[in-house]
């Protein structure tokens, strides 16, 4: 028996997840109580924000796959905002951001009908080669390659890669009958998301070693090893139940998402150190921006993405 579409495997890893986050709530709950005087704020943020976005994405996950996009194409949205809010643009380049924001839906909207041809290069082709086009019309050549190059950077990171996530839920269902097209969003969103929490406990705990300290001082072999350790033991525990990978398909497809997702973290961050700002925004308490949320999966969605279309699909 199957709610909303989805098959009992993907609703209980669903409740599974709320259970987590009460484990979580309840867990806060006693250590404020056994040591009042310590702050704690910073943790209650993070929780009070994983509420939300759980909360957010099992109603997207519930409801319709339109819906569901939608969802994913809102995400999209707000990054290549925030992005574009803390890149600087040329003042001649505002008519040119039209066409970059004009991206999200048609994107999206490839993805709905199912055009995989025209998903997979509609932004790297066809957007690469138009807003260069767009900025010479206007003829402002100063940083013409700067402004070129950002803008086309943020579309790939924030849209194009991003939406890999939401392609997964239009695969045909019958190839991974466990829990289908939501099954694997889900496999991918929580072994990223567990990866960049492991990576910091681990870490935090036995951190020694830096890796690249001129990046993002707080990484260490031992957090990226204890990480990927832990993802990888995941991804093998969780397979079965919500995707159509074996072991040892499951087993790298662990490694591929921890590695890549400490990839994405530290290319955000070299990019907020770039510019200088310490988060993306402030839209998630306790958790910065859209962009600090999202920075591990620009690149394991894409990799995970290729990775089960090829064995697959």
């Amino acid at each position: 028996m199957t709610f909303a579409g989805l098959t009992p495997n993907m609703l209980g890893a669903l409740a599974t997840l709320f259970l987590l986050l009460l484990v979580a709530s309840g867990v806060l709950f006693l250590l404020k109580r056994r040591d009042p005087q310590r702050d704690f704020g910073e943790l209650e943020l993070r929780i009070r924000s994983w509420w939300v976005m759980v909360c957010i994405f099992s109603a997207a996950m519930l409801l319709s796959r339109n819906i569901s996009l939608a969802f994913f194409g809102f995400i999209s949205f707000l990054a290549l905002k925030e992005y574009l809010s803390i890149i600087p643009t040329r003042r001649a380049d505002r008519r040119v951001l039209f066409w970059a924001y004009l991206a999200v839906p048609l994107q999206y909207y490839w993805i709905g009908i199912g055009w995989y041809g025209l998903f997979i290069i509609f932004i790297p082709v066809y957007m690469f080669l138009f807003l260069p086009l767009r900025m010479v019309i206007i003829g402002e050549t100063r940083s013409f390659l700067t402004a070129a190059g950002t803008l086309h950077w943020g579309l790939m990171t924030t849209v194009f890669s991003i939406s890999h996530v939401a392609y997964l839920l239009v695969l045909p269902a019958d190839v991974n009958p466990a829990a289908g097209g939501a099954g694997l969003v889900l496999y991918l969103v929580f072994l990223t998301q567990s990866n960049d929490i492991s990576q910091y406990i681990w870490g935090k705990r036995f951190g020694r070693n830096k890796i690249i300290p001129k990046v993002s001082p707080n990484k260490t072999w031992e957090g990226f090893l204890g990480g990927l350790a832990t993802t990888t033991l995941l991804a093998m525990l969780l397979a079965p139940l919500l995707t159509p990978l074996d072991t040892k398909w499951a087993l790298l497809a662990g490694l591929i998402i921890a590695a890549g997702g400490f990839v994405g973290d530290v290319t955000i961050s070299a990019l907020k150190r770039d510019i200088g700002v310490k988060d993306s925004g402030s839209l998630l308490p306790g958790h910065g921006g859209i962009l600090d949320r999202i920075d591990s999966l620009t690149y394991t969605a894409p990799l995970f993405f290729h990775f089960v279309y090829y064995l697959h699909y």
